[in-house]
This record gives structure tokens, sequence and C-alpha cells, in this order.
């Protein structure tokens, strides 16, 4: 009796994971009990990539290119691939998530490149404790890009671990601190000594046209040759302007150091904060239900290391189905600092997205 009910356990757990593996693959919550419920999500993402001119090549633009002699290199890759699951128990949610731009893959035979941790966190009433995006950031302000960060160099971008509080529009947190650059000697400044967290604020204002937040950051330097205190400032949003169509603007001053431009900025310069001044603007359109474009521009300018880094881009995105869809996007990325010469690159780049 109790092999065959065994047995049967068996099965029937078979049965589950069948169905779980399936709803996974189809994006369905999956009801466990009463409280009890979990979710799989994501998307796959294959893109085609040329490169062309005096900065070298990356999958994706951040605030640091490598200037090179005149080039072109073309790579196909499904490292923006991700994978989320949210559980939900109650009031408490946990959600993880993984992408593959984790390093490895070997090119000449398998490409295995490493899955990454994105986000883990569990969030319960108001209180949320792990790793995702910084407080700091307006989510809903980042275009919708072919490339994988769009005009990261004008755009707060930063994922950490963290608890954060939120009550309606207010978001107070404290934040994984990080001292980076360089300290008065010109060496590499050292974060062992970092004891005092970032403190973030934020207040997001919501309506049928849409949001603006205005944050602020706070970090601290305490070390044996450096005693820095950096205070950054940024205001974005997102507007509707009229059908599905929306504005998207971002921008930020300040010692905001590693929070802003994707290290565009190195933070400390010779042991003092650098001022940085960076925006991003994004319009998209739709031209019917599924079908949109998006044009954007972003730029960082530093005021210690003379950094001037841009990107401009414009996309195209066909909606084959309400979960697969088609883009290209053609771009340039520019840097033009005070101690070198203007270099740049233009990049073409084609996607396949299909969301579960």
């Amino acid at each position: 009796m109790l092999l065959k009910k065994l047995k049967l356990n068996k099965i029937a757990m078979t049965v589950v994971l069948a169905a779980a593996a399936t709803t996974a693959q189809a994006g369905y919550k999956i009801k466990l009990t009463d409280k009890d419920s979990i979710e799989f999500g994501g998307y796959l993402k294959a893109d085609a990539r040329y490169v062309t001119g005096e900065v070298g090549y990356r999958d994706f633009w951040i605030g640091q290119g490598t200037p090179v002699a005149d080039s072109s290199q073309f790579k196909l890759h499904a490292k923006e691939t991700r994978f989320n699951t949210k559980y939900t128990h109650g009031d408490v949610m946990a959600f993880i998530e993984i992408d593959f731009y984790g390093g490895g893959g070997n090119e000449i035979i398998s490409n295995s490149s490493h899955p990454r941790i994105r986000h883990a966190f569990v969030k319960y009433d108001k209180w949320l404790m792990g790793q995702t995006w910084s407080t700091f950031m307006n989510t809903s302000a980042i275009a919708e890009t072919v490339d994988f960060a769009g005009a990261a160099m004008g755009l707060v971008f930063n994922r950490q671990g963290q608890i954060r509080y939120t009550n309606g529009g207010l978001q107070l947190s404290i934040e994984n601190p990080e001292t980076w650059g360089t300290d008065i000697h010109g060496d590499a400044a050292s974060a062992a000594n970092d004891k005092v967290p970032d403190i973030v604020g934020k207040y997001t204002f919501k309506g049928d046209w849409g949001n603006v937040s205005v944050g602020a950051v706070l970090q601290k330097v305490d070390s044996e040759v450096s005693n820095e205190t950096g205070i950054g400032y940024s205001v974005a949003g997102r507007i509707k302007t009229g059908g599905k169509d929306d504005l998207r603007f971002q921008v930020h001053m300040g010692q905001t150091g590693r929070y802003v431009g994707v290290v565009a900025s190195q933070g400390l310069v010779n042991g003092e904060y650098e001022d940085q001044t960076a925006f991003t603007v994004a319009y998209r359109h739709f031209w019917n239900e599924g079908d949109r474009s998006t044009i954007y521009y972003g730029a960082v300018d530093t005021d210690l290391s003379n950094k001037n880094r841009s990107q401009f881009g414009v996309n195209y995105f066909k909606a084959l189905t309400n979960k697969l869809s088609f883009g290209m996007e053609y771009g340039r990325f520019t840097q033009d600092d005070d101690a070198t010469e203007e270099v740049s690159s233009d990049y073409l780049q084609l996607s396949a997205v299909f969301k579960f």
C-alpha cells in the first residue's frame, strides 16, 4: 500500500512539474494554496550587432569606450535573455531574476555565457530588503531601446543591496556603499573602510498624465586618505503625450558618482568627489497598436576628469504577436574628452524578443 502511494505521489509530482514547465514558458501564474502562488516570467532576446568607427566594439554602450583605429566588428548573441520567478505568500513577496551577462562564453566552441543575479529581494508591507534597482532610479523613465542600456551615460543605472521603505510616493533607503575612484595620492581608492551606507530619498508625483520623481543620494567616504561627502540630485519622469505615446526624461546633477553614467565618472578623483551633469530624453511613438519607435539622446559631462560622452539612437519595433517582436536600431556613441580627440562609432542592431 505504501509503495503504491509513493508511486502515485511520484506520478502526481511529475504531472505538477510538467505543468509548471509548460506554465513557465507561457508565463502563467500557478496557485499553490489560498495564500501561496508562484509566477514565471522574462524573455528570450537574440541580438545581431554591427559596430564601426573609432570606439571599440561593445555588446552595449556604457559611459566608457576604448578608442581604436578605424575598425568594424559584428557579433550574434543571446546574453540579454532573462528569467525571473516571483513567489507570493500572503503579504510577502520574493523575487529573483537572472540574465547571462555574467562573463564567460567561449566563442570558438560553446558561447556558454555565465548567468548572473539581477534582482533578489523580499518585500513585505512597506519594506523591501535585498538586491534590486537603486531607489535613486526612476525605471519608468528609461527609453525602450534595442541596445541593452540605451544612452546609459545619461541614466541613473544601478542595482545593489538595500533596505527600502515606501509610503505612497515617498521612498527612503539605505544602500550598499562602494568607494570608487582615486585617492589623494592618485592611487585606487580603497573600499575597506566603507562603514556608512549610502542614503537615498525619492518622491514620485503620479497622475493620469504620467509621473515625475525628484531624488537625492548621499555618499560618505571615510578612509585614511579621504574624508568626503558626495550629494547628487535627480529629476526624472515619463509624460503621456497622447494616445500611447510618451516622453521620457532624466536630469542628474551634483556628486552622483557611480550612480549615474555607468562608469563615466570615477566618483572620486584624487580624493575629491567630482560633479557631473547628465541627462537623457526619449520620445516613443506608436504607429499602430503594437508597432512603435523611440528616438533618444543622452550625455554626461564631468568636471574633474573632464569627460564628455554621448549617445543617440532611433529604432523601430515590429510586433508580430503580443509576445513576439522584432527590433532594429541605428545610433552613435561619442567620446569628446578635453584631453583627447573626439572619437565615435556607429552601430546597427537587430533583435528578436519573445516575452513569456
